[in-house]
């Protein structure tokens, strides 16, 4: 079986799990008290971690680990800031997301207020990606139930160029001149909560989108109501909710080398937010969405937790390694693309955050 890290960020801080064979190992707590909405694992030059840490005293930083976290870095001024004449102030950075492998210093960071940050030196350093910024949309968008933020940010895996961001609420925005100008891209993706015009240009609530690596011009996305699948690089969106227990829920993620399998974790609805009929459930289509299987050996039978935008994920073995994580706590992994899961760990803070590596 092949040795994984799981990055589990939290309410209150940063654990660290460690798979060699079978049994894992979770330390922690690491960066304790700081709520870490965003991790990352950059594996283009050796792995350094990268954490989107918040503390109530010093407020958002980005931290980062080249020795798997037994020490810490952040810089003595704050890696993020907005610009003087923007008016803005960080609140919170939801992603961090390396860049293509032709470009090995360039991280990505999506951050509330909605804005896109890049990164030239590996992390350390980031200057505001201003066409999105100031893109004419921007006075139109509103905060979502968690905020107005950058939530996704999917760099395209061979064209440094084209990048795709997802925000809460404003819907699908992507750029293919590194960043000089953005368009939406949300056609076909409805807003019910719009009655005047359910398929706007812009405006949709996109919790999350998922990019297959082997397969770039496709994307899966969950949004506040609806999942759908792209084949035209967000050309265009179709339903693929069907056979889905609810059509609400947060993340979305795609198995790393079969572009036609894609993860959910559906819940009721959005005023309950807990899976059907109290069943712990990861939701796996094989065929791109045609049709769902619903996942449970070893998982609970009553449930009442939720799993977040960024707390579902896979790792790049095969077959493939998917974790999860919930509000009250829990860590689950499977080691067989989902077929089987067991417990990682229990009575954590709230999960907000989960990315997985090979090591």
């Amino acid at each position: 079986m092949v040795e994984v890290l799981l990055l589990i960020g939290t309410r209150k801080g940063l654990w660290l799990g460690h798979r060699r064979g079978g049994a894992w190992e979770v330390t922690g707590p690491h960066l304790p008290m700081a709520e870490i909405y965003a991790v990352a694992a950059d594996t283009r030059r050796g792995l350094r971690l990268l954490v989107g840490a918040s503390s109530t005293h010093y407020g958002p930083s980005v931290v980062t680990s080249d020795d798997l976290g037994r020490s810490w870095q952040e810089p003595q001024r704050a890696p993020i800031s907005f610009p003087a004449d923007t008016g803005a102030a960080l609140e919170r950075v939801w992603q961090l997301a390396p860049g293509p492998e032709d470009r090995q210093e360039v991280v990505y960071a999506g951050a509330e207020p909605s804005a896109v940050f890049r990164s030239d030196d590996g992390g350390r350093s980031f200057e505001l990606v201003r066409g999105l910024w100031e893109h004419p949309d921007r006075p139109h968008w509103e905060p979502g139930g968690g905020g107005m933020a950058v939530h996704t940010v999917l760099p395209h895996p061979h064209d440094h160029a084209r990048v795709l961001v997802a925000m809460s609420t404003g819907g699908v925005y992507r750029t293919a001149d590194g960043g000089h100008s953005w368009e939406a891209a949300n056609r076909g993706v409805r807003a019910y909560f719009l009655p005047e015009d359910e398929y706007p240009r812009f405006g949709q609530c996109v919790h999350k989108v998922a990019r297959h690596p082997a397969k770039p011009e496709r994307f899966f996305l969950q949004n506040h109501h609806g999942v759908y699948r792209s084949d035209d690089a967000a050309d265009s969106w179709q339903s693929i909710a069907d056979g889905l227990p609810s059509d609400f829920g947060f993340p979305i993620a795609t198995h790393p080398h079969r572009p036609d399998v894609v993860y959910g974790f559906p819940l009721t609805a959005d005023a309950e937010r807990f899976p059907p009929q109290g069943r712990c459930r990861v939701y796996r289509s094989e065929d791109a969405g045609g049709s769902w299987t619903a996942l449970s050996a070893g998982l609970p039978e009553r449930f009442y937790s939720a799993v977040m935008r960024d707390a579902l994920c896979v790792d790049g073995a095969d077959p493939a390694g998917v974790y999860f994580g919930s509000r009250s706590g829990e860590v689950y992994a499977s080691a067989d693309d989902g077929d089987s899961w067991q417990q990682v760990a229990a009575h954590l803070p709230d999960v907000l955050s989960l990315r997985a590596t090979v090591l």
